[in-house]
């Protein structure tokens, strides 16, 4: 007898053991859960998944295999699916609810959340009609795709994904979103993104619009951060459309990060020039105080021109520094955004990013070289640039001027010819008188009131050949020298 106990008791054990197993094997599981298990074994009709439960699930094989019946997985290779089914013995799987099927499993599927299977047959007004099951549904244009569709045809003929939203008449009137599905999937995908968001992080993203003051970009799963103008280039942007166009790809690098007060999802700001090399690191090595360098002119301002030595090395010409002797009155009298110019470096200044420049000192000073080939007396052909009140502005040369007196006007035998040139009129006068340290240059006609000018000229020729005219004095003192 206590041998038949014994037998009970062990079969009792095994019994309560087998209910716990029974029990436990499917965890909580609940048919419509999405889950993520790695493949552990391929049968001929069935792929078995580790579901997390002490049950695997299995899948049909024909959803893994591809239009000549070759599978697109392997044993370790983990997959998403959804339970479909759960009974005492196993566990169904699917990536969504796909053939032959009752109205039931419509209703299952839709109570469910689980995504069904359809084939967009054909557009029709307002939306498409999708076979499920063997079912006609319809699905509105708007709940396609997550974005405005301007092409509808494009899907027609695709095997697509949906949920249902609404069974109606028996079956007859079945709706379906692919939208909400997709929101979802970008909702999940939006929580692990920003969960890895931080700054200083890089993303590859693309740009999905563009405005005045900037080009927003997608990073993931629809998070878009904002790429300031001021952080598209190293080099100066006027217009963001000139960096990039909507749809590039793009590396960005994440700056700022602050939430927003009733949205989901954080203010993002992006930087594009920040995951580049930055260009002053080069140029504090190459561009040194002194050097003659080449660049374009970019922006012109009042007080000087900017000028692009490098992308994203500008250097600026005061107004002072572009012309020797020139009154400027706008810097746009001597160059335009888009002018190639030469360049003298005056300053440099890596911490500040500041580079002072120079055009009249890179090429040769025309003032000097004017007055060394031009002395005292010299004749010249200058051309009327504007009259004033005191006297007449005569171009000599590109970047000299000179100054005919009213008073050395009113005095020459040719004042009324003087007096109908016009602008740009070419004449012949005299250089009277040069003051280098102020940089003027005097002029005269060359008639009765140019005896002083001639005399100035004939004594600067006559230092140089050693020459000259004497009074009758000088000349008995060389004399009586020589006699004695």
């Amino acid at each position: 007898m206590a041998d038949d106990m014994h037998d009970d008791n062990q079969e009792e054990d095994f019994a309560t053991m087998f209910e716990r197993y029974t029990n436990g094997m499917h965890q909580d599981l609940r048919v419509g859960d999405k889950i993520r298990g790695r493949i552990v074994a391929v049968g001929k009709e069935s792929l078995f998944v580790d579901t997390g439960a002490k049950a695997d699930g299995a899948v049909d094989r024909s959803e893994f295999e591809d239009e000549n019946g070759d599978l697109t997985c392997q044993t370790g290779d983990e997959v998403e699916l959804y339970v479909t089914r759960i009974t005492e013995s196993e566990i169904l799987l699917s990536k969504a609810v796909s053939g032959e099927g009752g109205i039931e499993l419509l209703r299952d599927a839709q109570a469910a959340e689980i995504p069904v299977e359809g084939k967009v047959r054909e557009t029709c007004k307002g939306g498409f009609h999708v076979e499920i099951l063997q079912r006609r549904a319809f699905c509105p244009i708007s709940q396609m795709d997550l974005s405005r569709i301007d092409a509808p045809e494009t899907f027609v003929g695709q095997q697509l994904s949906f949920l249902i939203t609404r069974i109606e008449e028996g079956g007859r009137n079945i709706v379906v979103s692919r939208r909400r599905l997709l929101e979802g999937e970008r909702a999940a995908m939006q929580r692990e993104i920003l969960e890895n968001l931080a700054v200083g992080s890089e993303w590859e993203g693309h740009v999905t619009r563009i405005l005045p003051f900037g080009a927003f970009v997608d990073i993931s799963a629809g998070i878009e951060g904002l790429v300031h103008v001021s952080e598209l280039s190293w080099a100066r942007v006027d217009k963001p459309e000139s960096v990039v166009t909507p749809g590039d790809a793009v590396r960005v690098k994440v700056i700022g990060i602050s939430p927003e007060e009733g949205k989901p999802l954080p203010k993002i700001s992006l930087s594009m020039k920040q995951v580049a090399d930055d260009p002053w690191n080069a140029a504090a090595d190459t561009i040194k105080t002194g050097d003659i360098v080449s660049g374009t002119v970019t922006n012109c301002a009042a007080f000087g021109a900017f000028v692009s030595l490098a992308p994203g090395v500008e250097g600026l010409v005061h107004i002072s520094e572009l012309s020797h002797g020139r009154r400027i009155n706008k810097v746009t009298d001597v160059v335009s955004p888009g002018d190639g110019v030469t360049v003298r470096v005056k300053d440099i200044d890596p911490v500040t990013r500041r580079i002072s420049l120079s055009l009249k000192d890179a090429g040769e000073d025309p003032f000097r070289r004017f007055t060394e080939d031009h002395p005292v007396g010299s004749r010249v052909t200058a051309a009327l640039e504007k009259k004033e009140t005191f006297g007449y502005f005569f171009q000599l040369a590109a970047g000299v001027t000179g100054l005919l007196p009213l008073s050395k006007i009113n005095q020459s035998e040719n004042r009324a010819a003087l007096e109908k040139l016009k602008p740009g009129d070419a004449t012949s006068l005299l250089v009277g008188d040069i003051d280098r340290p102020r940089r003027r240059i005097s002029l005269s006609t060359g008639g009765g009131d140019d005896a002083e000018t001639n005399w100035k000229g004939y004594q600067a020729r006559a230092e140089d050949t050693g020459g000259g005219f004497h009074t009758l004095a000088d000349k008995l003192k060389q004399a009586m020298k020589e006699k004695e």
